[in-house]
């Protein structure tokens, strides 16, 4: 039994990477796949109120369940990068952690 990773523990994994592919990605994917640019706008959102609460746990409902649904539940179209794989799993890894 494997034990899951905190949402802070993931954050702290993620947050990096994440704030350096979603640009590129929105960039080079946002005019075959325009939904990625609303996903832009939803991790601008995220990241700024983790950053807004410090080291309390954020109110993220809202904009995890936006990517849900924008993202068909971080479905991976099979004509992206594996930037765009990767940006989504993370985002997926966060949602779950999020929700512990």
């Amino acid at each position: 039994m494997s034990k899951q990773l905190s949402f802070n523990q993931v954050k702290k994994a993620h947050l990096k990477t994440l704030k350096q592919y979603v640009p590129v990605v929105a960039k080079v994917h946002g005019g075959t796949h325009p939904e990625f640019h609303e996903v832009k706008k939803l991790f601008d959102a995220i990241e700024l109120k983790m950053k807004e609460a410090g080291s309390n746990k954020p109110e993220l409902e809202e904009e995890f369940t936006k990517l849900r649904a924008v993202t068909n539940d971080y479905t991976v179209p099979g004509d992206v990068c594996e930037s765009f794989e990767a940006v989504y799993n993370m985002l997926a890894d966060m949602d779950k952690a999020y929700h512990l």
